[in-house]
């Protein structure tokens, strides 16, 4: 779709289901390459990012068939090659350069593209390789990688990358031996990739932790896996209900998963009931919603994707709250476009001080990233008139029908 077009006002009410996650699928999707054998995939998100992933999971060789939510995967690679035109469409697509190398012992891989927020090295990936023993090289804008012996390590990652966390188990599980992987992410991600490499014989060894041990294998086998619910998008609509005064069950998810998100909607006055696998929020419009600062931090601190979405909320809050980005650098650009709604806001370094209180009201606004555009989206509920939302591709890459889902909600 080109753009959304908002009538803001509306209270959401209802039950909204929430889609398997595109940060768990895409590295479960990309170990498919670890094995020649049939893989079967539930719970994947109709999204352009994974449209993406198996476009290039048929370059280099295998055969992809779909049906509804559920992904068959199986074939040999004919590939070691991720070309520039295929890599440059998301950032994710670097998780390639694992399962390549362990599968080969070599991969030449394009630097990778995705989302604009500021700079995103794949340096400790690189870090990773070079001590599982590979020969590392960046030349022309490809990662080039040779090694006639990947051999078992103690790793120590100097950032708990999320990226780097699963480039590194996918390479250990091709290994054979004990890899140590230490100060890695601790994302439910992290443990859901665990989980499907353990079913395709590794053993692996504190996912979720600190620490993960990786018993690589020489040869691994296929496996069945569902992934599990996003939490991101599980959070994005939590904050909907809360802005729009709403009255919504976010159903299908894992409210482990956003319990520091529950605490911080706690904390500024809205009711959240947990039950095994849904989310009850209600409160909001007609009742003051207090200020509440975040900071951005590695799970399970307040994710940086909600970031924006939370932004958009405390612009109606009544008084001031400042929004700190801990993670990455430039990732305020939706803060011009929140200043079209007529919010008052303003960046301090790496924070972002909103004075609340303010009554938004329509704007032709654009979409930078993903979560700036969920950030906008949240915007356009609660501001008064048709707001249009344009450059919202951005949006299919990771949002499962997002206008159809805040359709059956109301808006």
């Amino acid at each position: 779709m080109d753009k959304i077009i908002i009538e803001g006002g509306h209270n959401l009410k209802g039950v909204v289901r929430i889609s398997g996650s595109k940060n768990a699928a895409l590295p479960v999707l990309f170990s498919t390459l670890l094995t020649d054998d049939k893989c079967l995939i539930a719970n994947v998100p109709d999204l352009k990012d994974i449209d993406a992933t198996l476009e290039l999971l048929e370059f280099f060789g295998k055969k992809v068939k779909r049906v509804k939510d559920t992904i068959e995967i199986s074939g040999k690679i004919a590939s070691v090659i991720a070309p520039y035109e295929l890599i440059k469409r998301m950032r994710a697509s670097f998780l390639v350069s694992g399962p390549l190398l362990a599968r080969f012992k070599k991969a030449r891989v394009a630097l990778p593209g995705g989302c604009a927020i500021g700079v995103r090295p794949v340096d400790i990936h690189l870090e990773g390789f070079s001590k599982l023993g590979a020969d590392v090289k960046v030349e022309k804008g490809y990662v080039v990688m040779d090694s006639r012996n990947l051999k078992p390590a103690y790793l120590h990652l100097r950032f708990p990358s999320v990226g780097a966390t699963e480039n590194m188990m996918m390479t250990a599980s091709l290994i054979d031996g004990r890899t140590v992987i230490h100060n890695v992410a601790h994302e439910p991600e992290i443990v859901d990739l665990a989980d499907f490499l353990s079913k395709l014989g590794v053993k692996i060894q504190g996912a979720g932790t600190d620490t993960v041990t990786v018993h690589g294998r020489n040869k691994l086998h296929g496996a069945c896996h569902r992934v599990i619910p996003d939490r991101i998008e599980t959070g994005t609509y939590l904050i909907a209900g809360a802005i729009s005064g709403g009255n919504i069950v976010v159903d299908d998810c894992i409210p482990e998963d956003v319990k520091t998100v529950i605490s911080k909607l706690i904390c500024a006055g809205f009711k959240v009931k947990r039950e095994n696998n849904s989310i009850h929020i209600t409160g909001g419009r007609g009742n003051k919603i207090k200020p509440v600062n975040v900071t951005t931090e590695t799970y399970p601190g307040f994710p940086t994707d909600l970031q924006a979405q939370w932004m958009a909320l405390m612009c109606i809050a009544d008084g001031r709250s400042v929004v700190r980005e801990n993670i990455f650098e430039n990732r305020f650009l939706h803060v011009g476009e929140l200043q079209r709604f007529g919010a008052k806001l303003r960046i301090k370094g790496d924070s972002v001080i909103i004075e609340g209180k303010s009554k938004l009201s329509s704007a032709p606004v654009m979409v930078s990233d993903l979560r700036a555009g969920a950030a906008l989206v949240l915007a356009g509920l609660v501001a008064e008139g048709k707001t249009v939302i344009s450059r919202v591709y951005h949006l299919d890459r990771g949002y499962e029908h997002l206008e159809k889902k805040l359709q059956k909600l109301g808006a």
